[in-house]
């Protein structure tokens, strides 16, 4: 890009266009991968992940106006928030990823970005687990006022177990919240990252009057103003000042800031570059999404900064460059997007090479060939048909069946990426159908829902198929199975909860004595795994103790 990177003043300034494109077979496979940046948004439930996520689109021109999931007044609903159960409980229950351009200043290219917007309700981690396999960076998003909550906990931790730079983005600054500062030591002191910011507040939390761009060693660089529109649904107008001027006009406001600039780089929290890809530090920026203030910073900083795509390992541990012939890997499948059509789309990352519609590719679990003539771009549940892509792109499939979460395509030398981990399921229900006569129904839903991923579907002999056993790391999940069921296959169905709180992986030798415990229950999963669910973990523990020989492994979770 032409930019260095060394300080939180070198951040390439930028602004959306999508006028004189180059096209792609003039850059180069080479270019394409530095131009683009692929990263996912994860935070705590109503952090505003979705906001964000369209107000990013908004300064990128890919929209004319923002919205919001909640349905405010003056304001749409989300783009990326598609699902009925999405709109109506004002929470995203499906990742969902979006690819808009965003141009330099200066530049006679786009860059492309792929944003993966991810549910942030703990009910939906092993969704927001697959997402964070198919990103080189991510956005970790904090409400001003309550700071580092659980879920951005959780969702940190597997950011740092996957080696994932993380940018932090402080939201909701223009309602009442916490100090500046108060929040950057909180980061420090709970998950050891320290926060280098690019930009600081002037004005307190609910007097959000503009950022201060840091230069070096912390002086103050610039003071851009933002004025609001009405409902916060379109750009909101940005003017430059000089740190002479920002005095005049703030007073108090901006010396407070500026002063706070200069103690943090007394203290080291500088942007260093080197330390942000290894994952010791995090460039912060303050924002309010719903106003659409701090939006253009964060594109600024997510494209100068941002890893480009990079090698991925194999599960022999050989890497995979962006240059060897192509690969991608499947991290997502989603059904229902279009009612017309009723498809069902694998999101693919591309790991290596040029992809290009048509082209026939071999899937890795099967061996089988694969044709993708129905290659699409999403932007929500809009779709635009893509004809060629790169590294870092995610492409959708239509009606791709054989592909599942985890499965790897490729052309030449077979290459096969490690498979995406189950979570433990902690809630247990049976599901059968209200009528007899939806049977075939049920077993098509059921079939489809389990390949998705949506939840993990488990059998045995004694239940059968007409009542098979749902598993879940949360009860949401169950929601969406039985709305989603009655939406698009018209089935309606009986759900009953089961009294089994824990899981185990056993093997076909353990499973017979397991079965005849009680509070034991023995299951075989729809990838295979054998798995035995206890009433409880005390229930487990002694099962254990009597029982030593028997074969019970935990699941691996998300920092495992």
């Amino acid at each position: 890009m032409g930019c260095p990177r060394s300080s939180a003043e070198r951040v390439c300034p930028l602004t959306a266009s999508t006028e004189g494109s180059v096209a792609p077979a003039a850059r180069g496979l080479a270019a394409e991968v530095s131009r683009r940046r692929t990263f996912a948004v994860i935070s705590h439930p109503d952090a505003g992940k979705s906001t964000l996520t369209e107000a990013l689109a908004l300064h990128a021109r890919k929209i004319s106006e923002a919205g919001a999931i909640h349905g405010k007044a003056g304001r749409k609903s989300t783009v990326s928030d598609w699902m009925e159960m999405e709109k109506a409980r004002g929470i995203s229950v499906s990742s969902t990823a979006l690819q808009f351009n965003y141009r330099a200043a200066g530049s006679e290219v786009d860059n492309v970005i792929n944003l993966v917007d991810t549910p942030g309700h703990s009910d939906f981690s092993e969704d927001t687990y697959r997402v964070l396999t198919a990103v080189d960076a991510a956005v970790m998003l904090i409400d001003a006022a309550k700071g580092l909550e659980p879920q951005t906990l959780k969702l940190f931790q597997v950011c740092r177990h996957r080696g994932i730079p993380v940018i932090t983005v402080i939201n909701k600054w223009d309602r009442p919240g916490r100090a500046p500062l108060e929040l950057l030591d909180e980061i420090e002191e709970r998950i050891g990252l320290t926060p280098t910011p690019l930009f600081l507040p002037v004005g307190i939390a609910g007097d959000f009057r503009g950022l201060l761009r840091r230069g070096p060693d912390g002086a103050a660089a610039e003071y851009i103003h933002f004025t609001r529109t009405a409902g916060g649904a379109t750009i909101a107008p940005e003017e430059s000042l000089t740190p002479a001027s920002a005095e005049v006009r703030e007073g108090e406001p901006w010396t407070t800031a500026a002063e706070e600039s200069e103690l943090l780089s007394a203290t080291g929290q500088d942007h260093d570059q080197e330390l942000f890809l290894a994952g010791q530090t995090s460039p912060v920026i303050y924002a309010s999404a719903m106003l659409n203030f701090g939006v253009r910073q964060i594109l600024e900083t997510l494209v100068a900064l941002a890893p480009a795509p990079g090698s991925r390992d194999a599960v022999d541990g050989t890497p995979r460059a962006p240059k060897d012939p192509f690969s991608a890997v499947v991290f997502k499948v989603q059904a229902g997007m279009d009612t017309a059509h009723r498809d069902r789309l694998a999101f693919m990352r591309i790991v290596s090479g040029e992809f290009e519609r048509g082209m026939v590719v071999t899937h890795a679990q099967t061996g089988r060939p694969f044709a993708t003539k129905y290659a699409l771009t999403v932007f929500g549940r809009e779709r635009s048909t893509v004809d060629t892509a790169y590294p870092g792109d995610v492409v959708g499939l239509v009606n791709a069946t054989a592909l599942a979460p985890g499965h790897t395509l490729f052309v030449d030398k077979k290459v096969e990426f490690p498979p995406i981990p189950s979570f433990a399921p902690e809630h247990f229900a049976a599901l059968r159908a209200q009528s007899a006569g939806k049977y075939k129904q049920f077993r098509k839903a059921i079939d489809q829902l389990d390949s998705e991923g949506v939840v993990q579907v488990l059998r045995n002999d004694s239940r059968g198929d007409a009542s098979p056993v749902l598993a879940a790391v949360g009860p949401m999940q169950f929601e969406v199975v039985t709305a989603r069921m009655q939406g698009e296959f018209g089935v309606e169905t009986q759900l009953d909860n089961l009294a089994y709180t824990i899981a185990r992986r056993t093997d076909a030798a353990s499973a017979p004595e397991l079965d005849r415990q009680r509070g034991v229950e023995v299951f075989t999963r729809s990838d295979g795994a054998i798995l035995a669910v206890f009433s409880d973990k005390w229930r487990l523990q002694y099962i254990q103790k009597e029982m030593p020989d028997l074969t019970l492994e935990p699941l691996v979770a998300a920092a495992d």
